[in-house]
């Protein structure tokens, strides 16, 4: 598989996880109808940083991503500012890439790398990553996801048509389309995409129970060339003009249709003959006086859910029949999703748009509507104007489902705009006003990153509630996000259990009470008589128990700051 080198990739590569995780702390001041937020949250800050705090809480559980990245253009004014400890990238911190900075690839790649490997960790093993780029770096960020993601796990790379006229500041070329890269955790299916009006206009026909049906024609353009079509996909099929009867069997007052191609030359069937027979009431014979011979239709309903004899594997079968999707094809151009109507929609909410090229809600829409059905969840993390959420809360009104949506935006302040806070003035702004202009039953809680949960932190005081501690314990010690965080229990110091183990933390957020703190054996004692034969993980700040004792009683012990990422042998 090819690879790309880049300047930095050796020392961003593992970047991610020297991130340290840090708390997400509640704006209340900046909630809007959080009583029906629904597990859609804004956060406000740097989107490596929140990433990484998302972990905890959501490792594999995101079903779409979507994100819109710099483009890396040289006119999109932004700053490689990640904390990394090399002399290299030190020397890059804080300084406006431009169009004529010769390492602005190497940047831009240094930028993503971390947050694209990140991004993977939360994606579930059934959900897709979209990143929309355009030509600056489409090659390159197609070679990196094939590094990160695997290249078996690239699905498609769309052309997005998204502005008609074409962009005259392009030399020589207007370029009027830019791209949406595709790739799967593992085993992503699309839903498809809601058929249109138009082709809504096809299902013209109805059968004797009221079924809405269009008319395909069962002949597959195909020459039967293969040994299997020849024997299983050519045979002939009996229709009585008269009675409308068809047959698998040659009868009198009969004719035989067989499958031909524009040019009379043999073809072959859609359908082989277990489905012809089972389906035959399904067919429409057709005789077509210009090319003097029979032909076949064969029903295609529109919502299969009023056919309970129809298999799921036929269901799924483009030959066969429709659930009210259609497969995306590869090239979109439509003018829902085009960068006027994008402006247009903000200009609705902002009386001068925020943003030159946004992302129109239809746009975001079709994403969702291939990768979500009732209460997954989408994450942005490139937020920007918010485009994402209000798609997500669009097509909820819509459709009546339960999407959740996240949003991570930064506040993109300078020394010059110290105030600049493009998360609360921008992003949140929009949804606020998209809530309350559509009549959205939907509302968002605000949160900022707060403190790092690593030790040097702890030792200097900094420390986090007991349930942002316990979540983060549960994960660095399992690998993964606590599903019921209703076990855990500050009283008892429960975090909670895996398979035959149970974790417990004994923590204060108090530092004085928290230097007091250890596992003891009136602590151990009470453990062990509430969770017998199980092997025991206790996170403490120090340990008063024999080693004997411990490995007779299962117990292992973590000290907490200094060990506090240690982790040998994790759960049973």
């Amino acid at each position: 598989m090819p690879t790309l080198q880049f300047k930095g990739k050796n020392i961003i590569w593992n970047h991610h996880l020297s991130i340290p995780y840090h708390t997400l702390d509640e704006v209340e001041k900046l909630h809007y109808n959080p009583d029906k937020s629904n597990g859609n949250i804004i956060i406000e800050g740097d989107n490596l940083l929140a990433l990484k705090a998302l972990l905890p809480q959501f490792h594999g559980q995101i079903k779409c991503i979507y994100i819109d990245p710099p483009y890396n253009t040289g006119n999109e004014h932004w700053i490689y500012n990640d904390n990394v400890n090399s002399p290299l990238l030190n020397n890059w911190l804080g300084k406006e890439v431009g169009s004529d900075d010769m390492t602005k690839h190497d940047k831009w790649l240094c930028m993503m790398v971390p947050r694209l490997k990140l991004l993977r960790e939360l994606l579930s093993d059934d959900g897709a990553i979209f990143i929309s780029i355009d030509e600056n770096e489409q090659s390159s960020l197609r070679i990196i996801m094939d590094e990160i993601f695997g290249s078996e796990c690239f699905v498609s790379c769309l052309t997005v048509v998204n502005n008609l006229k074409g962009r005259n500041d392009k030399k020589n070329i207007a370029t009027c389309n830019e791209y949406l890269l595709i790739y799967q955790r593992k085993n992503w299916e699309s839903y498809g995409i809601p058929l249109t009006e138009e082709q809504l206009k096809i299902y013209k026909y109805e059968d004797d129970k009221g079924n809405k049906y269009a008319l395909r024609d069962l002949r597959k353009r195909g020459r039967p060339d293969r040994r299997e079509d020849r024997r299983n996909m050519w045979f002939p099929i009996y229709y009585n003009p008269k009675t409308k009867e068809c047959s698998l069997f040659k009868k009198s007052d009969f004719v035989e249709i067989t499958p031909k191609r524009g040019d009379g030359s043999d073809g072959r069937w859609r359908w082989g003959r277990d489905r012809v027979e089972k389906y035959l009431s399904w067919l429409h014979p057709r005789y077509s006086k210009s090319k003097n011979r029979w032909d076949i239709d064969h029903r295609v309903y529109l919502d299969l859910n009023l056919d309970s004899d129809i298999s799921d594997e036929e269901s799924d079968d483009d030959d066969f029949t429709y659930l009210r999707t259609s497969k995306s094809k590869s090239f979109w151009m439509e003018s829902s999703i085009s960068s006027d109507i994008a402006l247009r929609e903000l200009k609705e909410l902002f009386k001068i748009p925020p943003f030159d090229y946004p992302k129109a809600v239809s746009y975001i829409k079709k994403i969702i509507q291939m990768s979500c059905s009732e209460n997954e969840i989408v994450l942005d993390s490139f937020g920007g104007s918010g485009t994402t959420m209000h798609a997500v809360m669009d097509l909820n009104k819509e459709d009546g489902k339960n999407r959740q949506c996240i949003l991570i935006q930064m506040t993109e302040a300078t020394e010059l705009e110290p105030k600049k806070n493009i998360c609360k003035d921008i992003t949140r702004e929009r949804i606020k006003r998209a809530i309350d202009k559509y009549e959205y039953e939907s509302g968002i809680k605000y949160f900022q990153i707060g403190t790092p949960i690593d030790a040097e932190s702890l030792l200097s005081g900094k420390l986090p509630t007991f349930r942002q501690f316990a979540e983060y314990v549960y994960y660095l010690c399992t690998g993964e996000h606590i599903k019921d965080k209703s076990v855990i229990n500050e009283k008892m110091f429960l975090v909670g259990e895996h398979n035959n183990s149970v974790i417990y933390l004994i923590y204060k957020q108090d530092f004085e009470k928290l230097t007091k703190l250890a596992l003891n054996l009136t602590i151990s004692e009470k453990i062990i008589s509430d969770n017998p034969k199980k092997k025991i993980i206790v996170y403490a700040p120090a340990c008063f128990l024999e080693e004997d004792y411990m490995k007779e009683k299962n117990i292992e012990f973590v000290g907490i700051p200094y060990n506090l990422f240690h982790r040998e042998n994790g759960v049973d």
